[in-house]
């Protein structure tokens, strides 16, 4: 498996040849190259970075080389031990620290693992910064720290902090949901989420929390992509025990996916459009997600007489637009939801407080909420890639095929019909061009999706 270096970081499965996989010794490159961009590059001659990371086998491992490694450089590390990706984010600021690293591979299967960059604002590298950091690794051009200059390392827990943080937000109504009486539902597939979410919920006065998959041994009970085929589980215990609502994350907590009373699944894609709307009555602003999202968000955005902006996938790209756009609430159909009272990046602790505050202001069940929204389904393919296929002429042809259409080429190739839309591109963190489509029904969106899957097979 060859190594993944892109804007979502670093990526490999564990074990094998140095420079195929993400094996110690490429731990040790990448970090290297990222404490040496922070000396020239950010111009920190010893800096401060928070270290955390999910509960994947190869975690533990991992940190220690991360954490040596750095000390070498001659940077002091804050090590926050087991902690969802967005904790080390808030971690990073409330430390004032210069940079920040998160040992995960988020929806990956156990065999991953990955680094996650930031820079002093706890957030992802810019597409510039992080091909510096890909630069010096390639140059292997590193000056490690004399004995004397060895950075120190500390170990901190923020977990209380982020629940605190979220239980300060304006807009999160802990005195509502206590008064609710709900019964929740947790699926944490074993990773960090176990802990975190039940915690939080608990602090949020939800009466009853049901757990599933909340013991943190990184031996995912499920493929932890937070996806309706990978749920059954938690579906059926919602209805066994009567549950108002479902909880589902991915292993570094940074996706949110709700599951209604009935056991059927709320979708993804709308969680952030029920927290959009949530937020957008009371606060008056723009929203963005990226081109794979559904159009449910800009139909309730355009609703409350606001604009919505699409940016090209990739939460860094997403910031982006939102900064761009004076955006009060954004992020991507994944069940990233990204809310800058709090911080630039998806959280879903912060997609709880806020979606259980609307839920119950509401006073609807799941399936009404939902029901209350714009109807629209997402199907989601790919195309797995092998080595004698060239992308860019896949890409190109669909363009001129689709030619008398709306056509967006910031990201991929997003295709938009009168009744739907179909988004190709090659994805950022495995070996394949992902394939959306939506239409007002799974019909019609599988229709769009095969028409130009089979006109992609036929560029290649």
């Amino acid at each position: 498996m060859t190594l993944i270096k892109s804007i979502s970081g670093i990526r490999g499965t564990v074990g094998g040849r140095p420079g195929d996989n993400l094996t110690p010794l490429d731990i040790v490159k990448f970090v290297s190259a990222y404490a040496t961009w922070l000396k020239t590059g950010a111009g920190k001659t010893r800096a401060k970075i928070v270290l955390g990371r999910d509960a994947r086998i190869s975690g533990e491992m991992y940190a220690k080389l991360v954490e040596a490694t750095l000390s070498g450089l001659g940077h002091d590390v804050v090590n926050i031990g087991l902690a969802t990706t967005p904790t080390t984010e808030i971690a990073v600021t409330a430390e004032q620290a210069d940079g920040g690293i998160i040992l995960t591979a988020s929806h990956n299967p156990k065999q991953w693992n990955a680094l996650k960059l930031l820079n002093n604002r706890g957030e992802f590298l810019s597409a510039e910064d992080g091909a510096k950091v890909l630069q010096m690794a390639e140059q292997e051009s590193f000056e490690y720290a004399e004995v004397d200059e060895l950075g120190s390392i500390t170990h901190k827990d923020y977990t209380d902090y982020h629940i605190q943080h979220v239980l300060d937000l304006k807009l999160v109504n802990r005195e509502a949901i206590a008064k609710a009486n709900l019964k929740v539902v947790v699926d944490a597939v074993n990773s960090v989420g176990g802990t975190v979410i039940p915690a939080l919920l608990k602090a949020l006065g939800v009466k009853e929390v049901v757990e599933l998959n909340c013991e943190p041994t990184g031996r995912f009970a499920h493929n932890p992509e937070p996806i309706p085929e990978n749920l059954t589980q938690i579906s059926e215990k919602i209805k066994e025990c009567g549950a108002d609502l479902g909880i589902v994350v991915d292993p570094d907590v940074d996706r949110l996916a709700l599951v209604c009373e009935n056991g059927e699944m709320f979708v993804e894609e709308y969680t952030l459009v029920a927290v959009a709307d949530y937020v957008l009555k009371h606060t008056p602003g723009n929203t963005v997600s990226n081109l794979s999202s559904s159009r449910a968000l800009r139909d309730v955005t355009l609703a409350h007489g606001q604009q919505y902006n699409a940016a090209a996938v990739g939460e860094v790209n997403v910031v982006t637009k939102m900064k761009e756009t004076n955006t009060v609430i954004g992020g991507e159909g994944n069940g990233g939801v990204i809310y800058p009272e709090s911080h630039y990046g998806r959280d879903a602790l912060v997609g709880v407080g806020l979606f259980l505050s609307h839920f119950v202001a509401e006073g609807k069940s799941m399936t009404a909420l939902k029901a209350t929204y714009p109807q629209y389904f997402i199907s989601k393919n790919k195309l797995t890639l092998s080595p004698d296929m060239d992308v860019d002429k896949i890409l190109e042809g669909l363009k001129k095929k689709y030619a008398s259409e709306e056509i967006t080429d910031i990201d991929g190739v997003k295709i938009d019909f009168k009744d739907g839309w179909v988004h190709l591109r090659k994805s950022n963190t495995e070996p394949i061009i992902r394939i959306y489509s939506e239409s007002k029904d799974e019909a019609a969106a599988n229709q769009l999706a095969e028409d130009v899957i089979k006109v992609a097979k036929s560029l290649y």
